[in-house]
């Protein structure tokens, strides 16, 4: 038998080329050394970043963009405690994130303590599963957890990597990839009884969700929308699965009563639901239980549901591209008779028109028209994020990178940042509020030093205005939300960048211009003022 004279971190290197990764992105410490070289040796670049938990979405970017399997690289103790809250949006938003750790090895952890804790016990909570590398088995366990972390709903695989079995000569068989687990076609009697539901509706809607942007199936659900006259309602995931320009799309929901207000009246005239890879982990409360006892809910999915937020009639098991077209031919004719889908499109255009007078209603209708279709657009969680998801029309799938299960904060510099690394040629707007990019601004450094010619747009409002919205429709006082203003033109300097502050539309429309022509990044500072959210979403 054939044997490996590589080191162990050649093998986790050659493991994870192999399944499509280009990049690793991370902070170095003394415990990954070796393991960076194993990763630099099999062609996988390794990206210096300034904070572990944007090493995670500048990953997360570059697969959206590229499909690289996102690699992050932490060293122990600070390191791996860091990446987190990354991590964990890996697990609710179904990325594949292989994170990998060092460690010491197991004899020393027993007699040394410092920065020693167990990595395992932590990261087993929020990832799909956590494996530890011992001698001998490095291919076995690599191939387990990328086979693992792109089953089924993907996400996050934990992997320490302890010193030596990084750093030794592994002498252990070659390993072949393990096949992954892919959905077909759902069970047969399942999608019998579910053609013959589907076939007595007369008013159906679907719903899509992130499943489906992962699966690819954006042009499967378009096709069937349209042959069947189907209107179509996605999360804030999901935008772009159909080109929302289509009279049959009704765009991203889940985040805005205002949205609710217009697309649930609609779905109680529905008499069938279908959701193709819908997952309720992106919806606010208002989305529990949004149907009635005598709608007939088809669920089509590639893992089995046990989120509780709705009931289904019929679990289609299974992959959503093959189960429409197993779906195909069963409806009638004459569903959704007179305008009501094209009055939902019309009146949720009127409730996000934007005013007359300058506002973050403004920001985002300019930058929306000003750059090109195919601009990839990141946004940062705040009350930005909710309106810019409802005014920014996406034309195709992963159009808008967010935090949409976790919603967490600093996001949408690394996510930009790694989708402008897998798609250079292409215009990639970041949406921040001043709180985020400030929580952030180390983020800036990285644009800088890997050549990131990224738009930010900052809305400045000087609060964490959604919070302080929170704060008032209860009756609470305000307090912990409001902040001085700090002077982004400099700070944007500061970094090696760009910074320009606008207060009009032509104003956003020059700096938008000028900022798609240089080759470094800029910050656009749009003055919007406090309250500028009040009744917006």
């Amino acid at each position: 038998m054939t044997t490996d004279t590589r080191t162990g971190a050649d093998i986790v290197g050659t493991s994870l080329a192999r399944a499509g990764a280009t990049h690793a992105f991370g902070v170095p410490g003394g415990e990954v050394l070796g393991l960076m070289q194993g990763l630099d040796n099999a062609g996988i670049k390794f990206a210096l970043v300034r904070h572990e938990n944007a090493g995670g979405f500048f990953a997360e970017g570059l697969w959206h963009s590229a499909g690289s399997l996102p690699i992050l690289v932490a060293t122990l103790g600070p390191g791996v405690a860091n990446a987190v809250n990354v991590v964990a949006n890996a697990m609710q938003d179904r990325v594949p994130l292989i994170f990998l750790t060092g460690c010491v090895d197991a004899a020393e952890a027993e007699t040394y303590t410092h920065q020693v804790f167990d990595h395992q016990a932590m990261m087993r909570p929020i990832v799909k599963g956590s494996f530890r590398l011992s001698h001998g088995a490095v291919g076995a366990v690599m191939e387990k957890a990328i086979a693992l972390a792109l089953s089924g709903q993907p996400g996050p695989v934990h992997i320490d990597v302890p010193i030596s079995v990084a750093e030794a000569l592994a002498d252990e068989a070659p390993v072949a990839a393990y096949p992954r687990d892919l959905a077909g076609l759902p069970d047969a009697g399942a999608l019998e009884a579910a053609k013959q539901a589907l076939s007595r509706g007369k008013t159906p809607i679907m719903v899509a969700g992130v499943d489906a942007v992962n699966e690819g199936s954006g042009g499967a659900i378009t096709a069937f929308c349209n042959a069947h006259s189907i209107p179509l309602i996605t999360t804030y995931k999901a935008k772009g699965l159909m080109d929302e320009r289509d009279p049959l799309c009704l765009g991203g929901a889940g985040l805005s009563p205002r949205a609710d207000k217009v697309l649930m009246p609609l779905m109680e005239q529905a008499d069938v639901i279908l959701l193709a890879g819908y997952d309720p982990i992106e919806m606010r409360i208002g989305w529990r239980d949004p149907w009635g006892p005598e709608t007939t809910v088809i669920d089509i999915t590639p893992v089995l549901r046990t989120h509780g937020m709705h009931r289904a009639d019929h679990l289609l098991k299974g992959s959503i591209t093959a189960t429409l077209a197993g779906l195909e031919h069963v409806l009638p004719e004459g569903r959704w008779t007179g305008d009501a889908i094209a009055t939902a499109k019309l009146d949720l255009s009127a409730t996000y028109a934007a005013p007359s007078d300058w506002g973050a209603h403004q920001v985002f209708h300019t930058l929306r028209d000003a750059l090109p279709e195919d601009t990839i657009v990141t946004a940062d969680s705040g009350a930005h994020r909710i309106l810019a998801s409802q005014i920014w029309k996406c034309y195709e799938p992963r159009g808008m990178l967010q935090s949409s299960a976790l919603c967490t904060m600093a996001c949408a510099m690394p996510l930009a940042g790694g989708a402008k690394m897998g798609a250079p040629d292409r215009t990639v707007l970041a949406f921040v509020g001043d709180g985020g990019l400030e929580m952030g601004a180390g983020d800036l450094a990285s644009l800088r030093d890997h050549g990131l010619n990224i738009i930010v747009c900052v809305l400045v409002d000087e609060s964490l205005t959604l919070i302080e919205m929170k704060q008032r429709a209860s009756q609470r006082p305000n307090l912990g939300v409001d902040f001085g203003g700090s002077d982004f033109v400099s700070l944007a300097k500061a970094f090696g960048g760009v910074g320009i502050e606008v207060e009009s539309i032509n104003a956003l429309k020059q700096a938008a211009e000028e900022a798609q022509n240089r080759d470094c990044f800029t910050i656009i500072a749009a003055k919007i003022g406090r309250r500028a959210y009040d009744g917006a979403f």
